[in-house]
């Protein structure tokens, strides 16, 4: 299992709540992949350098993570269905 760390962005019009609920579903997804949490950093809302579906700011969270490498390719189509999400960026660690 290789090491990855997930940084990923949420609507802004999501509630420190919601965001929480979400962050611990993508535990679960990732759990389903056979991988492993290694821990969450919350950011919190920032500004964006420049518009994504036309929102100007996000909530920021980065998860380091461990995944089988068989897995890698299905989690990030997962991730992209995800309307809650508005940009990730995943990369190994």
């Amino acid at each position: 299992m290789k090491t990855y760390e997930l940084l990923t962005v949420f609507k802004p019009n999501l509630d420190a709540e919601e965001v929480d609920k979400l962050i611990a579903k993508l535990g679960e997804n990732i759990a389903a992949f056979s991988g492993k949490v290694e821990s969450t950093d919350k950011t919190g809302r920032k500004k964006l350098a420049y518009d994504i579906e036309n929102f100007r700011d996000g909530f920021f969270a980065t998860t380091t993570l461990t995944l089988p490498a068989d897995k890698v390719a299905e989690f990030k189509r997962q991730l992209k269905l995800n309307d809650n999400i508005i940009r990730t960026m995943f990369m190994a660690a």
